[in-house]
């Protein structure tokens, strides 16, 4: 028998999580496809397709980075300007601009609201949200500066200095955010900086800042030592290493001896590529090679990597690194015939196991649909389509190279896993937790055969 607890459910309210993320970030898609749809934005002096112009908008805010227009040239300055403030806001400014309407717009603090910035920012208090907010944006801020501040003299060297200022500052913004734009030349991506290891080492720390998360960063800065991590950081910090090695000795084992990818370029080269890749492939979407010529096999497991993604409370999509460590704990858990999930000597709260589950099938169900509902209007292979439907919900930004080509009907399929991608694994974490009820009675147990 179930009975709810004699507290009563406070009923939902627009304000309440998780409808106010989807008016920020669906306030922010329409604002920036207006600006992207007129001809002020673009260097053909005509009104850009609308379709295109929502693509790249929702790409934008999103910070995903796919996109039907050459984002170098068919855009002018003040496009670009646009695609440039929205990967900002996009990013860190997208969770705590929402935390801090969420706070300032309601009168209280209900239950779904103290969820909402204990999601985002790991408190349950509004002083709290508020001090931790005045950390974040400035420490976000300097790292993108500094990042600007440490490729500028390399692009230089390349670019004319007005030239060489926008382009070392997009790619700061677009790095740390994981958001893949770029406006290089020859619209490949990072490729003609292959060899750069200063360019590419800064692109990668960028994107592991961006993709760790602020609690992360907080955390190791307190704490100092390992030891003394929280168990959230702990399982950000291992899985996501193991994620970055086991990505880049795949790549580099697979494509080894591709004349298309790695196959021609020196040992040192091939290194650097497999391990860049494996580093920005998950969340970020920058490319040294290209992935229209990878073996079906490493797209394969890149499709598995970009469904995992960043961590929470980070800049990345996916469902998440934390979800993902916590499945993986679970089934160790089971295999050993463990009833209960406990890891560096702490348990998992069975509410969290839940949750962690619940995220992940729904993501599977919701990219098994795209992707099925792609087959009946591209005329494109199966993998491909999968992998450009969960590169677009884990905001990734890889593409085989078929994204252009799409039909209207494929990029609004696309532009809405890029939206659902954005924030649905938080959305269904939010929304499990505000259906969660304590039981005063349980039934009674009875066993299903599994397997």
């Amino acid at each position: 028998m179930y009975v709810q607890t004699p507290e009563r459910a406070r009923r939902g309210n627009r304000f309440d999580s998780p409808f106010i993320l989807m008016y920020f970030v669906g306030g922010l898609i329409a604002i920036s496809t207006t600006l992207l749809w007129l001809p002020v934005s673009n260097t053909s002096g005509g009104f850009t397709p609308f379709l295109d112009a929502l693509f790249t908008a929702t790409s934008a805010v999103t910070v995903t980075g796919l996109v039907t227009l050459d984002t170098a040239t068919y855009w002018n300055s003040f496009g670009q300007i646009v695609i440039f403030v929205m990967m900002l806001i996009g990013g860190l400014g997208f969770m705590s601009a929402a935390t801090y309407l969420l706070i300032i717009i309601t009168q209280r603090i209900s239950p779904a609201n103290q969820l909402i910035m204990r999601e985002f920012l790991d408190v349950g208090h509004r002083t709290d949200a508020f001090r931790i907010m005045l950390q974040v944006i400035p420490a976000a801020l300097i790292i993108q500066v500094v990042g600007f501040a440490l490729l500028l003299p390399k692009f230089w060297s390349v670019f004319e200095p007005s030239d060489a200022t926008w382009q070392a500052a997009f790619l700061s913004v677009s790095a740390f955010n994981n958001a893949g734009f770029n406006i290089l030349p020859e619209s490949n991506s990072l490729a003609s900086f292959r060899t750069e290891l200063w360019v590419l080492g800064i692109t990668a720390v960028l994107i592991i800042l961006g993709g760790i998360g602020y609690n992360v960063w907080r955390d190791a800065i307190r704490e100092r030592r390992f030891n003394r991590f929280s168990l959230d950081t702990r399982l950000v910090l291992i899985t996501s290493a193991g994620l970055w090695i086991l990505g880049g000795v795949v790549l580099f084992a697979s494509e080894l001896t591709n004349p298309e990818t790695l196959g021609q370029a020196s040992f040192g080269t091939q290194l650097v590529d497999a391990f860049f890749q494996t580093i920005s492939g998950r969340t970020a979407g920058f490319s040294t090679i290209d992935f229209s010529e990878t073996g079906q096999h490493t797209n394969v497991f890149y499709t598995g990597l970009m469904f995992i993604g960043g961590a929470s409370s980070s800049v990345a999509g996916g469902i998440k690194v934390n979800t993902f460590a916590v499945i993986v704990v679970t089934v160790w858990a089971a295999i050993h015939g463990r009833s209960h999930v406990h890891t560096f000597g702490k348990e998992l709260p069975e509410g969290q196991i839940h949750r962690a589950l619940a995220v992940a099938f729904l993501a599977i169900v919701f990219i098994g649909t795209i992707s099925f509902m792609l087959t009946v209007t591209e005329k494109v292979a199966y993998q491909q389509l999968v992998f450009e439907t969960v590169s677009a919900f884990g905001t990734v930004g890889l593409s085989t190279g078929i994204t252009g080509e799409l039909s209207p009907w494929g990029k609004t399929f696309i532009v809405i896993a890029m939206f659902v991608g954005r924030l649905g694994p938080l959305t269904m974490a939010l929304s499990l937790g505000q259906r969660h009820r304590e039981a005063i009675y349980r039934y009674s147990q009875e066993r299903v055969r599994i397997g």
